[in-house]
């Protein structure tokens, strides 16, 4: 027997629809290259009417994909919501990345048209040539003086706009399980593989992050998302912000310590989201500035070192939230938040507790197997394996594939490519990647745990470890270390801080100092070129 409720599509335009209504007043801000721009949502929802008129009249097919390539900006907020609003599938094309992934991509989904911000365009001429799908180019002028490209296929934003009436497609997405939008992964190895979200998975994602468990947002914050808008969706945090009625603040292109620091001091920001290295850059600076504000800090994208949550702490009177997540999660997969069952720890246990990842929200069911035998592993904080989860707003398959291939299991859990360990209490604790564990002599070494290790040491700024060739133990770690500005630190004294904290056996056989760690196009530490670099050192002998 089926229950008797009202069956309403979960759509993207149901968020919309709601913000519109509930909370017209609320703001948009946006750093822009001339100023700050304020909009209200009710200006929001003008423009993104209008911008979904010029979209049906652009002549796409009805389930085209469309791409954007821009900042975090309130035009890029209007887009979310016109592009699946219409039927039409937003791919938010990753700025930073390398020439042939950003084509590939668009080839990949076969984009006919690209909204890009005018700022972006002398980067983003480059690729027009190649970029064979793309039937139109619409140049969103944020006050940039560049060039605009000699090519048919360019249409101007504001003109478009002026020539265009508003239209109401509330209900023009009838089935929640359509396709939404696109992101593309991040992945060292291979192609960039896409994972298309669907309008219920995009919904269920945004109520699960105003959770108390999870991010608890409501009409009364202010969101400052750093994160870029084209990693999975600035983690959801635009839709989930219009749905709640947040305010937003939108970072636009100026990404320095600085021009942040003052956007959260000045426009009262009480969450944010961002990546490690943003949080690392901003430390200096926090003793000059009023962040009583700010009530949660969002940090993923890659492990927090407990030294640098500390450090936040310390300055501010708030230590960084660790969120764990995958572009194939959506990317909601843990948030640390504190039970109750740790209210009477001191604050150096409280500390332990948030360098794991955290829980998971309803929605995401995790598991760990052992990667021989597929046996499920107990949660017991000891036993480590292979991180599997599974829920509605979780891929099953990639993009363009005819299966959905080795990166799910046979029952259908993604793989995700961590092992890690679960506590009784539910708390995840990431080991490592598999392929940035060290296997020394039979014995893994966690390259998270070196680095948090080594980044606890007052005069480095920043830490990778890699994994080395060794004719005895197969394999030893390398140290990839950045001090902090005017630092000085020899090799043996970082060795000799490490040796009072760690097994012998875990220690690094070297260290090498480098001007700055290698980053990915969103931000996290890129091993793979740090393993290129070094794939012929020799370490020294005993």
């Amino acid at each position: 027997m089926l229950g008797l409720m009202q069956d309403l599509p979960l759509t993207t335009n149901w968020i919309f629809d709601r913000g519109a209504q509930y909370f017209a007043t609320k703001q948009v801000v946006t750093k822009t290259a001339s100023g700050v721009e304020r909009k209200s949502f009710a200006d929001i929802v003008a423009e993104t009417r209008t911008l979904a008129g010029v979209i049906d009249g652009l002549g796409l097919s009805p389930d085209a994909r469309v791409g954007t390539f821009a900042w975090n900006s309130g035009r890029h907020l209007g887009l979310y919501f016109a592009i699946p609003g219409t039927g039409r599938i937003m791919h938010t094309l990753n700025i930073r990345y390398f020439p042939e992934q950003l084509i590939y991509t668009v080839d990949h989904a076969q984009d006919e048209a690209v909204f890009v911000d005018r700022s972006l365009l002398p980067l983003f001429a480059k690729y027009l040539p190649s970029l064979d799908s793309v039937r139109h180019v619409i140049v969103m002028d944020d006050g940039a003086p560049a060039e605009i490209p000699d090519d048919p296929r360019i249409l101007h934003y504001q003109e478009l706009l002026d020539a265009t009436e508003q239209i109401d497609f509330g209900d023009r997405v009838a089935d929640e399980r359509q396709a939404a939008a696109i992101c593309y992964t991040t992945g060292t190895t291979g192609n960039p593989k896409g994972v298309l979200y669907s309008h219920r998975s995009t919904w269920l994602h945004s109520i699960a992050s105003m959770t108390s468990g999870v991010f608890g947002i409501t009409e009364a914050d202010r969101i400052l998302p750093v994160v870029p808008m084209f990693h999975a969706n600035a983690w959801g945090l635009p839709y989930t912000a219009f749905m709640a009625g947040a305010s937003l603040v939108m970072p636009g292109p100026d990404l320095s310590p600085q021009s942040l620091i003052t956007l959260l001091e000045q426009e009262k920001v009480t969450i944010a989201g961002g990546v490690p290295t943003i949080w690392m850059s901003m430390v200096p600076l926090l003793d000059a500035h009023d962040l009583s504000s700010l009530r949660a800090i969002i940090c993923g994208g890659s492990a927090v070192p407990k030294s640098l949550s500390e450090a936040w702490r310390a300055k501010v009177g708030l230590p960084l939230t660790q969120a764990w997540g995958m572009t194939e999660l959506s990317p909601l997969g843990t948030v640390c938040t504190l039970r109750s069952e740790f209210d009477d720890l001191s604050e150096e246990q409280k500390a332990d507790v948030r360098a794991t990842a955290g829980l998971a929200p309803p929605g995401v069911q995790m598991r760990i197997v052992d990667s021989g035998t597929r046996q499920s592993l107990p949660w017991d904080d000891e036993a480590s394996g292979e991180l599997e989860c599974r829920g509605p707003w979780i891929a099953k398959q990639y993009f363009r594939t005819d299966e959905p291939g080795e990166q799910f299991s046979p029952d259908g859990w993604l793989r995700t490519g961590d092992v890690a360990s679960i506590s009784p209490l539910g708390y995840l604790r990431l080991v490592d990647r598999t392929r940035d564990l060290v296997k020394s002599g039979g014995e893994w070494i966690s390259s998270v745990d070196l680095e948090n290790e080594i980044m606890g040491h007052p005069k480095v700024a920043e830490a990778a470890v890699i994994a080395v060739a060794h004719p005895k133990w197969s394999e030893r770690p390398l140290a990839c270390v950045v001090l902090k500005p005017g630092e000085t630190l020899a090799r043996e004294e970082l060795l000799d801080f490490l040796a009072e904290r760690l097994t012998s056996w875990q220690v690094p056989d070297d260290v090498v100092f480098i001007d700055e760690v290698p980053k990915t196009s969103v931000g996290k530490f890129s091993k793979k070129t740090l393993r290129d670099r070094f794939a012929d050192y020799v370490l020294p002998t005993a």
